[in-house]
């Protein structure tokens, strides 16, 4: 099979195409409609919008929609070639037309008996035997077989990464919490930031601690000052520059800066160009959580993540939960001016998940001009936040009920609890359902005021309701639910993207910063006061911050 660039589709503009323009004419009618007639006209539509596959349950019955806005969001999908896009990606074409790369995170979980070509290389023999010998490292350590320099088991692990390298494993990490070997610690080093590092080591014992240290180049700036001093810190205690090597692995491509560094690579553990950081919790970059919770479990996750792959690529699009809940988001993005989306996990080990959702999908379609380099004239990707309920009741859901800006909300539940303490599981969830009930009904002026309450106070109390829900319901919080709502998102954003007509897998935008940042650290550090070429505020900011320096 050749593996040229896919092709894409080329378009004046997505607003030109005619499901947009009916989509746009339709959502007009739709703003005056409300999820209180919607429901009392159909008595079974909570029964009839709702899907289910790969161990979750979607109802999106809560969403102001019909089944008319139901057949014009898939038609867009057609005219916007997402079968074709589906199947370029998972066939391994150039998809990521930036940088001329495979987008193949899917190949990360792919079966042993399966066939993914990458310029007419299978690369599944590569990618399982990455695994195996991540699963080799991993039962030395978690058995104790693996001892530091000094012969004493390790202990404590810490990730050093960013991006990509840090959201999904410090995630995956704590949403398995509950699956992983308790007399392991583990942390999590990724801002440059000096506290972040001191803080993470401050109770740790060298001798006892392993370090990982996640950066495919090995010359990305934070990573490698963090690792730096790691590696200062740990050879202050142990002396012995040979003990590099029993405390530090690498997930890395480098070679030569790897074994510079002193990190021996057979310890090495290696990803490739077609995995982008933030699709990457699954590779190497995962080392973090297979020691956690061991090889067996690493690899049910990772069949979670085959299942919604699966289902993804071959489910029609109107019971394909990915698409459904993609075309959702260019709904309300698009034609209800709608900002951001709030995913809200009723389960407290998914308290990372909105924060690894934030890069997953803001990085992937924060994007200002299209495939062909054009200028969009349409928003696209919204904000994504949340924190775990019912945390959010007593903070930020008071804007989300009565504020003046429409949130769409991702619910996220699991029907048995992984802590079964008295009552607590069946209250969590109670308030999940009362959530999406109140947002969807509200509680009309009328009903206020039957509750005795006084004229003054009625206004106040009022409940629009018609503010969106999709409620996402599992049997339970495992590895391989976790692997399914991953790729369950995953592939929502890439749904987004092709809509768009954007690239979902480059991150330019990340860049220039950067560029400038390493531009302006000798200007901050030099002993001799530069000449510098800034514009005015930064050149008088940069000054400010050396005087200030001096006078430590």
């Amino acid at each position: 099979m050749t593996n040229n660039t896919a092709p894409h589709p080329m378009q004046a503009s997505l607003t030109a195409r005619p499901a947009w323009k009916a989509l746009d004419a339709h959502s007009q009618a739709m703003r005056q409609v409300h999820l209180r007639q919607l429901f009392a006209e159909d008595p079974r539509r909570g029964e009839r919008l709702a899907v289910e596959a790969a161990g979750f349950y979607l109802d999106y019955s809560k969403n102001r929609i019909t089944d008319e806005t139901i057949r014009l969001l898939l038609q867009l999908a057609q005219e916007c070639g997402l079968r074709e896009r589906i199947d370029a990606m998972f066939s391994g074409q150039k998809i990521n037309v930036t940088e001329q790369r495979a987008v193949l995170h899917t190949a990360l979980r792919a079966a042993k008996d399966e066939r993914v070509m990458v310029d007419g290389v299978d690369v599944v023999p590569e990618v399982h035997a990455v695994l195996d010998r991540m699963a080799a490292f991993c039962r030395q350590v978690r058995s104790g077989h693996w001892t530091g320099h000094t012969g004493k088991r390790i202990r404590h692990v810490v990730n050093i990464g960013i991006g990509g390298s840090d959201l999904g494993p410090a995630m995956a990490c704590q949403a398995l919490r509950h699956y992983s070997q308790r007399n392991l610690d583990f942390r999590f080093v990724s801002n440059v930031d000096g506290t972040d590092f001191a803080e993470a080591v401050h109770d740790l014992a060298p001798e006892e601690t392993l370090f990982i240290i996640c950066s495919k180049t090995f010359t990305t700036l934070e990573t490698l000052t963090n690792a730096r001093t790691a590696r200062a810190w740990c050879l202050a205690k142990l002396g012995d520059e040979k003990a590099v090597r029993r405390h530090f692995v690498a997930v890395s491509t480098n070679a030569a800066e790897v074994s510079k560094f002193g990190i021996d690579t057979a310890n090495m553990f290696g990803f490739w160009d077609w995995v982008g950081g933030r699709y990457s919790m699954e590779s190497a970059i995962g080392l973090s959580t297979m020691l956690a919770i061991g090889p067996e479990q690493f690899r049910e996750m990772l069949s979670g993540f085959h299942a919604m792959d699966r289902h993804f690529r071959s489910t029609p699009f109107e019971r394909n939960l990915p698409v459904l809940m993609g075309l959702l988001t260019v709904w309300y993005t698009n034609f209800f001016d709608a900002n951001t989306v709030a995913v809200l996990p009723y389960e407290q080990y998914l308290a990372r998940f909105p924060a690894y959702l934030q890069q997953l999908a803001m990085e992937s379609n924060g994007k200002h001009v299209t495939l062909d380099g054009a200028p969009v004239d349409y928003q696209t990707s919204p904000i994504y936040w949340g924190e775990p309920g019912t945390n959010g009741q007593h903070s930020f859901y008071q804007l989300i009920h009565q504020g003046t800006r429409l949130v769409p909300c991702d619910f996220i539940g699991f029907v048995q609890p992984l802590n079964p303490l008295e009552h607590h599981h069946d209250q969590l969830i109670a308030n999940l359902l009362a959530q999406t009930e109140a947002l969807a009904f509200g509680k009309t002026e009328q009903e206020v005021r039957a509750d005795g309450t006084p004229d003054r106070l009625a206004p106040h109390r009022v409940f629009e309701g018609n503010r969106p829900t999709n409620t996402l319901l599992g049997e339970r919080l495992t590895p391989q639910s976790l692997g399914s709502l991953v790729a369950l998102y995953e592939h929502s954003v890439f749904t987004q993207g092709v809509i768009w007509n954007i690239d979902s897998f480059d991150q330019w935008g990340v860049e220039l910063g950067k560029a400038l940042a390493q531009r302006t650290i000798p200007e901050l550090e030099s002993a001799q006061e530069p000449q510098l070429a800034h514009d005015s505020s930064t050149n008088t900011l940069i000054r400010r911050y050396r005087l200030l320096r001096r006078r430590d």
